[in-house]
């Protein structure tokens, strides 16, 4: 790491005239033109570190650990061109430059560059996923600097340049083994949408024998999920004897690196096992320009994705792979976005699939979208009353414990991109459940400098998205019957995200059910945080890696006992 003293960097002039306790330093960014291309757009990152561990671009969280943060929008960046960060742009968690104290910092830029798409009659722009699932600190042909030591006065009128000339590297595919097959498919409905080339992914997991007996045919079941750069929770080899054991700061764990390894390697070891049940297991892989994930249903703004997964990707692996092909055969499951995703799909396509189980799935009503009413709250920061405004809590520990605001949560997501471009949570559930804005990007549930709801917005979120409302309206009229013993959810009650609150309201409407009562699952984890999947013995430390092993079992006992006369039950039981 270089290390530049304060008295040797370019120092300029900023407020002529000003008193000089209205100074303030500035950042002066360039990047080199023979790597990035002729003027890209993007979004221009700087941070501020005192922290010694990872690079700062590694350290931008929302915990009481982040690092400082600032991010300016930059159009057609010409190479000889410098973009100035000054005292003037918005910084999470500290609002502007002026606030940072005065004292030793590692800085480092980073450039998240976009696309432009023609859409709607508007055009917009935004980061394209390039094979890393959104991570605008990882994203392959991102730009940034080397991390380089500095003495920051606020109160100096120092210009510190700094020059964005690193590449990230591409990403190298995981190959095919024996049990994990990787597809990628372009999918014509998505191409069309975002009118460029536009793929599906898919991690398939074959059931031992599946070479040896060519005429099985399988169910077909799909664990829903963050975005997977491989198959999750299965290794196909012993643990690591050299891997450099890290700490769990979340589950005070040491080495939880290595529980993980054990615990999928484990899981390989009861897949391949005589007595474990022969399926096709898949996770599927749809980053889009919002997020590593589409949440699996067909939205405004990111596109048909339901429409692609359930008409052009499943048919391709189902035939390739010899499944079954049926809904009686098909299952989901998954946690937390995973966990909305399986229980969405399976209310919006309810013959398509055979059951779900979904583990502290994210919002299922939107009267509890985490802490938040957004039908009869009038500010996502604060509870307010006549007497009092009473700041909402984003994120808590396992103790009940503040972590992180709402006001807070939704600043760090507006720093790292304007216009639902943060490649984060709240950004994509707003580009899921919402219309298409006048601007040509989402439209806004609510004002993220003030908290303020859009109810008109709130609205179409209810009428599109919000599965319990849609339970509710469509139960008796035929959707109960379809959804029968198909829906099982679990959640623990110190969920650290409140989706609890969501499940509670589910719970409440579907135990009343009698036209026909729903004949599933609801249950909670008491004490247990996210993201609990139904286990009350086992830590949740060990439980949330255990999806597959417990989850596995109890759907193909489901899809056994409810298959139709004459169905294939015996190919694929050896």
């Amino acid at each position: 790491m270089r290390r530049i003293p304060l008295a040797t960097l370019l120092f300029s002039t900023l407020l002529l005239g000003a008193s000089p306790a209205f100074a303030t330093p500035q950042f002066s960014v360039k990047y080199g033109g023979r790597i990035a291309g002729a003027a890209p757009d993007g979004r221009l990152f700087l941070i501020l570190s005192n922290d010694a561990g990872d690079e700062p671009r590694m350290q931008i969280d929302d915990s009481a650990k982040t690092q400082q943060l600032f991010g300016i929008d930059v159009d057609r960046w010409a190479p000889d061109a410098a973009q100035v960060i000054g005292a003037d742009v918005l910084g999470y968690p500290r609002d502007s430059l002026r606030d940072v104290p005065a004292g030793k910092y590692r800085v480092q830029v980073v450039f998240h560059r976009y696309e432009t798409f023609q859409r709607n009659g508007h055009t917009i722009k935004l980061p394209m996923d390039r094979g890393e699932g959104q991570q605008w600190n990882r994203a392959p042909g991102n730009l940034y600097s080397v991390p380089i030591e500095i003495t920051f006065d606020p109160k100096s009128d120092a210009t510190i340049s700094l020059t964005a000339d690193q590449v990230i590297p591409e990403i190298v595919p995981p190959k095919d083994t024996k049990y994990v097959r990787h597809e990628r498919i372009q999918s014509k409905v998505l191409t069309k949408f975002w009118g460029r080339p536009m793929y599906l992914g898919a991690h398939v997991l074959l059931p031992e024998g599946f070479d040896s007996h060519p005429k099985a045919r399988y169910p077909l079941i799909i664990n829903h999920g963050h975005f997977p750069d491989d198959f999750g929770g299965f290794r196909e080899t012993p643990p690591d004897p050299d891997l450099k054991p890290d700490f769990s700061e979340r589950f005070q764990w040491k080495g939880y690196n290595r529980t993980q390894q054990e615990e999928a390697y484990r899981f390989y070891k009861l897949w391949t096992g005589a007595d474990f049940p022969r399926a096709i297991v898949i996770e599927i892989q749809h980053a889009n320009p919002f997020y590593g994930d589409s949440y699996a249903v067909d939205s405004a703004n990111v596109g048909p994705y339901g429409e692609a997964i359930q008409t052009e990707l499943i048919p391709y692996l189902e035939k390739k792979y010899r499944a079954l092909g049926t809904g009686w055969s098909r299952f989901v499951y998954g946690g937390s976005t995973g966990g909305w995703e399986a229980m969405a799909v399976q209310v919006l396509y309810p013959d398509f699939y055979n059951g779900a189980y979904a583990a502290c799935p994210d919002p299922i009503d939107f009267r509890a979208y985490t802490v938040v009413d957004v039908y009869n709250d009038t500010n996502a920061f604060f509870n307010e009353s006549f007497w009092k405004r009473t700041p909402r809590a984003a994120r808590r520990d396992g103790l009940g414990r503040t972590v992180t605001s709402m006001a807070e949560s939704l600043r760090r997501e507006l720093v790292l991109g304007t216009r639902g471009r943060s490649g984060e949570q709240w950004d994509i559930w707003q580009a899921v459940f919402s219309p298409v804005g006048p601007d040509g990007y989402p439209a806004s549930i609510w004002d993220k400098r003030t908290g303020v709801i859009d109810h008109k917005v709130a609205e179409y979120w209810k009428q599109h998205y919000d599965l319990m409302e849609i339970l509710r309206r469509d139960w008796d009229r035929g959707l109960g019957e379809k959804l029968r013993g198909k829906l099982h959810i679990y959640v623990g009650t110190m969920d650290n995200y409140f989706l609890d609150g969501a499940v509670r309201l589910a719970d409440d409407f579907l135990s009343k059910t009698k036209n026909p009562p729903y004949e599933g699952v609801v249950e909670y984890g008491h004490g247990h945080e996210h993201c609990w999947n139904g286990d009350p013995d086992t830590p949740n430390a060990i439980s949330r890696l255990r999806y597959h092993e417990m989850f596995l079992p109890k759907i193909v006992e489901r899809i056994r006992k409810t298959a139709p006369p004459g169905a294939d039950l015996t190919s694929w039981k050896y």
